[in-house]
């Protein structure tokens, strides 16, 4: 059996913050499994590697023997999570929310133990709420406090609109922490502020506080911006596996080792000196990680495949490890034809030029020469890796473009 103290030490690893650090040891050395809340918005039918972070975090809580609560925030999604926002979010439709919603209970036991999770609707308690008890729950927070958040003082800065309703959105969120009496709540850096509402309204409802553990947000395939769907730097956990392993290969060295550090338990320290001192190879490091991820949301024979997939489709066709990435995203009307993909994706200046490469033998599918003008690119395959020549090539990802086809 693990002790309170290695347990401490693990869940600590990968930590931006435990609060408070000591509470948490406390409520570890009384032996009891602890109840331990993570929260999600239906805001995107996807959860990504970003959420992934949490989720892994979840999972060693659930190998030391503790229960997770996944609480998909139905209720809080059709207000908006205000976080980090520069102005009113668009609230939801019930409709979206519950087909996102679907799809997240799907995906999140890619990574969590079914038998160690409760999965939770905060409709649950907040359809039943009384206009009486949302007024007392107002009543436990002031406008001031609320205001030290600061997405909502630089919104107030700058005289830019604040809805009555986003004052709502923490106090709900805490609220949630009373509702299910959860002793841990784990979430992003982002949602600090959320999380200690949490631990005082539970407080002041007569619960003993949760502890906080934040997490790092992790950087999107661009390696700057937060990881998100809507920036289009996202590595879905629900993205077929090929593009999972080329999305990972395309990341830089540097960022591969935050990926390491955030997304599995080894030791990333001992990593780096054997890549710094030529024990390890970075490209070698590189494919463990993505057969590793592709193996962890789908299955090891699946990780194997992708892993030879990406070395006979780049490596023994010497082609670069970083391949740029296009994303195919004309309307449905418009044909993928080989030449306008090779347009389109800046390998050739015109379609007469790209008609041109054709007809010469000077392109490429998937390693394989294609001499037809009139080739037409399946949207079912997902990803193309397009080359012209020995010097131009692109991954072609069609994936959106199936959604579409599909009416997701």
């Amino acid at each position: 059996m693990t002790s309170a103290d290695e347990q401490l030490e693990l869940i600590r690893r990968g930590t931006v913050d435990v609060l408070p650090e000591d509470e948490l040891a406390t409520k570890l050395r009384a032996g009891k499994p602890l109840r331990v809340k993570f929260g999600a918005d239906p805001s995107a039918p996807d959860l990504h590697l970003g959420h992934a972070v949490a989720l892994t975090k979840l999972r060693q809580f659930q190998d030391l023997g503790h229960t997770v609560i996944f609480l998909i925030g139905d209720f809080t999604g059709m207000i908006g999570d205000p976080t980090g926002r520069s102005e009113t979010r668009k609230p939801l439709t019930p409709e979206q929310v519950r087909a996102n919603a679907e799809t997240y209970q799907r995906q999140v036991f890619k990574i969590l133990d079914p038998e160690r999770t409760e999965v939770r609707f905060n409709s649950e308690w907040m359809e039943g709420m009384s206009a009486a008890d949302v007024v007392r729950l107002c009543a436990h927070y002031t406008v001031a406090r609320m205001l030290e958040r600061d997405d909502f003082a630089k919104r107030c800065r700058e005289e830019r609109a604040i809805g009555i309703h986003e004052f709502l959105y923490p106090l709900i969120q805490g609220y949630d922490s009373v509702a299910l009496r959860a002793d841990v709540e784990v979430g992003g850096t982002d949602q600090r502020f959320n999380l200690l509402v949490g631990r005082e309204l539970q407080k002041a409802y007569g619960q003993q506080s949760q502890v906080v553990v934040t997490l790092p947000l992790l950087e999107g395939t661009d390696g700057v911006q937060k990881m998100s769907k809507s920036l289009g730097n996202a590595i879905g956990i629900a993205d077929p596996p090929d593009e999972i392993f080329g999305k990972l290969m395309s990341i830089s060295d540097q960022m591969m080792l935050r990926y390491y550090e955030l997304l599995t338990s080894d030791d990333v320290g001992a990593l780096r000196m054997q890549i710094e001192s030529g024990v390890l190879h970075p490209m070698e490091v590189k494919k463990h990680l993505a057969q590793r991820m592709v193996a962890r949301f789908y299955d090891e024979p699946t990780g194997r495949r992708a892993l030879d997939g990406f070395e006979r489709r780049f490596q023994r066709r010497e082609l670069p490890a970083e391949v740029p990435r296009y994303t195919w995203d004309q309307p449905p009307e418009v044909v993928p034809s080989l030449p306008r993909v090779v347009t389109t994706s800046g390998l050739a200046s015109s379609m007469s030029e790209a008609r041109r490469l054709i007809r010469q033998g000077g392109v490429r599918v998937d390693g394989e020469r294609i001499d037809d003008p009139n080739f037409v690119f399946p949207l079912t395959q997902g990803e193309a890796v397009v080359q012209v020549g020995s010097r131009r090539v692109v991954a072609v990802d069609f994936g959106s473009a199936q959604k579409r086809q599909k009416g997701g």
